[in-house]
């Protein structure tokens, strides 16, 4: 096959064979090269971007690469270090014996989340039943009309009314259809993360590094700003709605807006083509300053290191899937609804919470064997807790493009006054702050219904950076995390963790009276323990008191993430934790103690009131005593309606002359 090569020494052409090892290149290239090093040699289908080292791919063949007859290769490669001139052109072994030696490709190495590993050894087809019109043939056959369809398919997208593609059916459209003698992963990644920074130092190496100069190989392309075709998240799905309920409740009682982190997982999204959906199982709010229109808090926050550690400990794995946070604000009319404040004639998220989600989601890329960097894109998912248009509250859910990302990346956009309006930065050229901001432009429909193309400067509308993501609730909810009744973090005087308040509550359950399956008793009092502790903010404030190490909150964590619930073995392995020995030694010390003269009255198991003091206990258990007529072994009876001591043995009391019976 015919390969032709660009490179600064001009333009060659070669002939090569389709089964020729990639050494064979190595050595073509080398020829036409000017004392070229042949450990910097890349090749790359693009003039920038997508650059390969040539020594990483030692041991493929052209035709695994992809490579086709008459395909255009750019090569580039750095002089070697030296000035000495070689004796002779190094034949391909030497070339190859001067290149390291990497095992692994950067992207081969990546390890991918569970819900990618998925979609990947799935065919992800869309499947279609038997046209009763179209279809001609018998069962086991197949047609036009019935055939499975490509999870990209358009007209499937436009029927079922779906916005963008899914991450993996967007990858099975740009990834080229390999060959049958070409494995999956000997291609090369059809993904490359965009960037608007200048290339520093210049590819060329032929002027100083930005901002002394700059050329047209290290200077980034000028950007169109278009909707964004896929999304790394087609749905988000809330685990239960008791859990926004009680993000609800500081504001409902304070007036004041909250934040708080999303702790999750993903799954397979059935309703999208080779979907993804985000599953919330808690929220976990940071430290904060919440005012009437607004809020503020610290990124990176410090517990998070912890959080995501103990995150990951649960029996399904969990992890920071996004965040969400309040914008209500009631009517004056109606205190008890919303304003309607974000819908299509204002915006739907503000410039500023566009920025900060392009922050998030840089910060947290999501790991990708489809990339040549080894990650693309983020999962990260913003939701807000807004007004509806009737005044009720609703949950809308939205990530940012990549080109966003990139933009904040590079430092080119700022947030306006107008929330609906992005704008862009000026150049600057002075040292240590420097910036290179490309041509933006963007596309829209005129009053005539013409494609308009504008420039971006100094502004643009906010809805070019938007990817909508769908939310819901599940028909049958199946939570994780059991129970949301215990107090949530970091709301002083609000709601004030202790480890008081928590020993208390174990009394109230006499959870240290719980055994292990083995050894019986009350199978009650194991459900409900299992389910009090079955809470995420409990197990994140029990991390905090000191009173359990790594370990044993590991086994706490997978007991309350358990599957099997109504397992009796659920807490034997935690019943025997050191942690949990010391909580159930400080629990019986707050439990509260029986009186020495008697047992309760009615003979109820109810939990004691420890606000009662022991001499109502004393005086109970004597008033007891008194109605089984055995205070006294001399005979003596009180009597129960004036309580006086009747030492004879009539029937009547003397005093009040009622009966003592």
């Amino acid at each position: 096959m015919l390969l032709r090569l660009r490179s600064k020494d001009g333009n060659f052409r070669f002939e090569l064979q389709p089964t020729a090892d990639v050494s064979e290149l190595l050595t073509k290239i080398l020829e036409t090269a000017v004392d070229a090093d042949p450990s910097s040699v890349t090749i790359s289908n693009q003039p920038r971007g997508n650059e390969v080292l040539v020594s990483t791919l030692k041991g493929q063949k052209l035709q695994s690469l992809g490579l086709k007859h008459g395909d255009l290769l750019f090569v580039g490669y750095k002089s070697r270090p030296t000035p000495e001139a070689p004796s002779a052109a190094p034949s391909s072994s030497a070339a190859t014996q001067d290149a390291p030696d990497t095992s692994k490709r950067p992207w081969e190495a990546v390890e991918e989340d569970p819900v990618d590993r998925y979609w990947r050894s799935q065919e992800g087809k869309i499947p279609r039943g038997r046209d009763s019109r179209f279809c001609k043939h018998g069962a086991n056959a197949m047609c036009d009309y019935c055939m499975p369809l490509e999870p990209y398919d358009a007209a499937y997208h436009t029927e079922h009314n779906i916005k963008h593609l899914s991450y993996h059916a967007y990858l099975r459209k740009i990834t080229p259809k390999a060959s049958s003698s070409a494995s999956v992963t000997s291609i090369l990644p059809p993904l490359n993360p965009p960037s608007y920074k200048v290339k520093d130092p210049c590819p060329t190496g032929g002027h100083p590094p930005w901002p002394a100069g700059i050329c047209t190989a290290c200077q980034p392309s000028a950007i169109t700003l278009q909707s964004q075709p896929f999304r790394m998240v087609d749905h988000l799905e809330i685990a239960t709605p008791d859990i926004i309920d009680r993000f609800l409740q500081a504001w409902r009682m304070t007036g004041t807006q909250r934040f708080g982190w999303l702790i999750g997982h993903y799954e397979p999204y059935p309703d999208v083509p080779m979907g993804i959906k985000a599953v919330v199982e808690a929220i976990h709010e940071p430290p904060q300053e919440g005012e009437l229109d607004g809020l503020s808090l610290g990124i990176p926050w410090e517990d998070e290191p912890r959080i995501r550690a103990l995150a990951a400990q649960a029996s399904t794995p969990l992890q920071i899937v996004g965040y969400i946070f309040t914008d209500l604000e009631p009517t004056e009319e109606d205190r008890s609804k919303v304003k309607y404040k974000r819908h299509p004639q204002s915006f739907y998220l503000s410039s500023l919470e566009v920025l900060f989600a392009a922050h998030v989601q840089n910060a947290n890329p999501t790991p990708s064997r489809a990339s040549f960097t080894g990650k693309f894109g983020s999962r990260m998912v913003t939701a807000v807790l807004t007004g509806t248009e009737g005044g009720g509250i609703d949950v809308s859910a939205y990530q940012v493009s990549e080109q966003a990302c990139a933009m904040v990346d590079a430092d080119m956009i700022e947030a306006s006054v107008d929330p609906n309006i992005v704008r862009v930065k000026e150049e600057d050229r002075e040292e240590g702050s420097a910036r290179y901001v490309p041509d933006v432009f963007f596309r829209y429909k005129n009053e005539y219904g013409l494609d308009v193309q504008k420039n971006a400067k100094p502004c643009f509308p906010v809805e070019y950076l938007l990817v909508n993501v769908s939310h819901g609730f599940p028909q049958n909810p199946a939570p994780v995390f059991r129970s949301i009744k215990y107090k949530i973090e970091n709301r002083p005087g609000l709601e004030d963790q202790s480890i008081e308040d928590v020993l208390r509550q174990l009394a109230e359950l006499e959870a240290y009276n719980v055994t292990e399956s083995g050894q019986g008793g009350d199978a009650h009092k194991r459900q409900a323990l299992a389910r009090f502790i079955s809470d995420w903010h409990l197990i994140a404030f029990l991390g905090t008191t000191g009173l359990i190490n790594e370990h044993d909150l590991r086994v706490l964590i997978r007991a309350a993430t358990a599957p099997n619930e109504e397992s009796p073995t659920v807490l034997d392995e935690l019943l025997h934790t050191e942690g949990w020995l010391t909580l159930m030694t400080f629990a019986r010390e707050v439990a509260p103690k029986r009186p020495a003269g008697g047992q309760l009255p009615s003979g109820s198991h109810a939990p004691m009131d420890t606000d009662i003091p022991p001499e109502v206990f004393d005086q109970i258990a004597r008033e007891e005593e008194a109605a089984r007529g055995g205070s006294s072994s001399a005979g003596v009876r009180i009597c129960p309606h004036c309580t006086f001591e009747n030492a004879h043995g009539g029937s009547d009391c003397e005093v009040c002359g009622l009966p003592l019976a």
